[in-house]
């Protein structure tokens, strides 16, 4: 491409930011990464009732955590700024001036019962449903008396009537073909004198120089209107890209009855955020094989808009969690105790009279036992707080043991003796004393595995001794002792 590439994001701020929301931008900020191009966040605040300051801030949190930087937008500035609509109506008021003396555009006093009036006519003559510009022909004293009885209007666009038809060579979907007969004079300001949907996107993408439009397949049906924007007002037309569809298990659009919709959510469950961002690029989008864990330097290079799919795209949960998976098992000890804080401090006793180090190789026993961070939390703290409950089965089965009370006495008298209580001897004493006791290992691994967590399934446990520490070892040994091995 020779041109400068410029994309750009504009949500409003009516809502957390959203998994469709988030793969649009993600598709505009892989594109724009690729070749070298823009990628500009603006802010489509201008339905006041139900715009918040609060959805504003989570949005770009969102887009943070997923680790979308924008070159221009909100915090960073830029030339072609301001970023939020509301703080650009000065520039819509000049184009409609501009438009205005260049009699592209017209006021429409027609009320609301007018416009019903001509659209129960036109349905009942099976005709198309526009508006009929009964208004364009008003002279231009009518057009200022009205104004000065402050009568209420509205302005519209005179459509181009040469245009059979809009056309444009979608860069997903191939040729899209419209007939400008379902596209009437489009009102651009409304009578509280705001400016519509498709006018002010059309103004501001043309002044903020956005040469690729990418979005989803639901704007389709504002494409051919946004052109004719551009045609009447002799503008260049951006190419436009429609991405498909977000879908449930169920094949309906996704929605809150399928979970979780917000990228929030998603960070609060405990998915890993690159993990995140790999599975929302494969939702209607291919490298072309059949790789499915890329990294993201692999993810831009590979983008291509031509590899998206035409078809709606299925959110799987489940299929989600198996990345994450795959992606917790990538962290380093370091790294996963970090990400696993905000859970672990969940848990009353954390830290404990743990050191960074110990709790950096406890966590990481963990690693390939979650599917989602927030796991970790019910998983691992029994590290914390002595076990006050047992599993009943496995405790069934260890009190069936004969000699269990000389069992536990013995356990715990040689992992006292040990000097270097580590792995390697903490394992050498417990498989020494199977012998010795002519046992099997595992009955003694189980019974001192319920005895220092109450569970019967935990990490390694000559791991999981190691970490725990010699001496909470024997104080649990002792306690599990005194209460069941009498």
């Amino acid at each position: 491409m020779t041109e400068k590439i410029r994309v750009r994001f504009a949500p409003s701020p009516t809502g957390n930011l959203h998994v469709g929301g988030a793969r649009t931008a993600l598709f505009n900020w892989l594109f724009a990464r690729k070749h070298k191009g823009t990628f500009v966040l603006r802010i489509e605040d201008t339905d006041a009732e139900r715009s918040k300051k609060e959805y504003t801030q989570a949005i770009l949190d969102g887009l943070r955590w997923l680790g979308m930087d924008w070159d221009e937008g909100p915090d960073v500035g830029g030339s072609f700024g301001p970023y939020f609509q509301t703080e650009r109506l000065s520039i819509y008021r000049e184009v409609i001036e501009k438009l205005l003396k260049e009699k592209k555009i017209y006021h429409c006093f027609c009320s609301s019962e007018e416009l019903e009036t001509i659209r129960s006519k036109q349905s009942e003559e099976k005709t198309a449903i526009r508006y009929n510009g009964r208004c364009r022909s008003l002279s231009q004293s009518e057009v200022e008396a009205r104004l000065a009885r402050n009568e209420k209007h509205v302005l519209r666009l005179k459509s181009d009537s040469s245009c059979e038809n809009i056309e444009w060579n979608d860069l997903t979907k191939g040729k899209l073909t419209f007939s400008s007969e379902l596209v009437d004079d489009l009102v651009i300001l409304k009578s509280d004198g705001m400016p519509t949907y498709n006018f002010a996107v059309v103004i501001d993408d043309l002044r903020m120089e956005i040469t690729h439009v990418i979005r989803g397949e639901d704007h389709i049906s504002n494409t051919p209107k946004q052109i004719m924007i551009y045609k009447v007002m002799g503008e260049k037309v951006p190419q436009f890209a429609h991405i498909p569809m977000i879908l449930g298990s169920d094949r309906t659009r996704m929605s809150k009855r399928h979970g979780a919709t917000s990228v929030v959510d998603y960070r609060e469950l405990g998915f890993d955020s690159e993990a995140f961002v790999n599975y929302l690029a494969l939702l209607g989008w291919s490298p072309g094989n059949s790789r499915e864990i890329l990294s993201r330097s692999e993810l831009i290079s590979e983008f291509d808009l031509s590899r998206v799919s035409t078809h709606g795209a299925i959110f799987d949960v489940e299929k989600l969690k198996w990345m994450n998976a795959d992606y917790i098992k990538r962290n380093s000890s370091a790294d996963l105790l970090q990400k696993v804080t905000p859970w672990l401090k969940q848990i009353q006793e954390f830290p404990g009279n743990y050191d960074k180090e110990g709790l950096e190789k406890m966590v990481f026993l963990f690693r390939e036992r979650m599917q989602t961070y927030n796991e970790i939390s019910d998983q691992i703290k029994w590290f914390f707080s002595n076990p006050e409950t047992f599993d009943e089965k496995a405790l069934t089965k260890n009190m069936s043991l004969p000699g269990i009370h000389e069992i536990c006495q013995t356990l715990t008298e040689e992992l006292q003796k040990i000097e270097v209580f580590n792995e390697e001897q903490i394992e050498k004493t417990i498989r020494g004393l199977a012998e010795s006791l002519k046992r099997k290992p595992g009955e003694i691994i189980g019974l001192c595995r319920l005895a220092i967590s109450g569970r019967s399934a935990t990490p390694g446990l000559f791991e999981s001794l190691a970490v725990l520490g010699k001496q909470k070892t024997a104080e649990r040994l002792k306690s599990f002792s005194a209460k069941f091995c009498k």
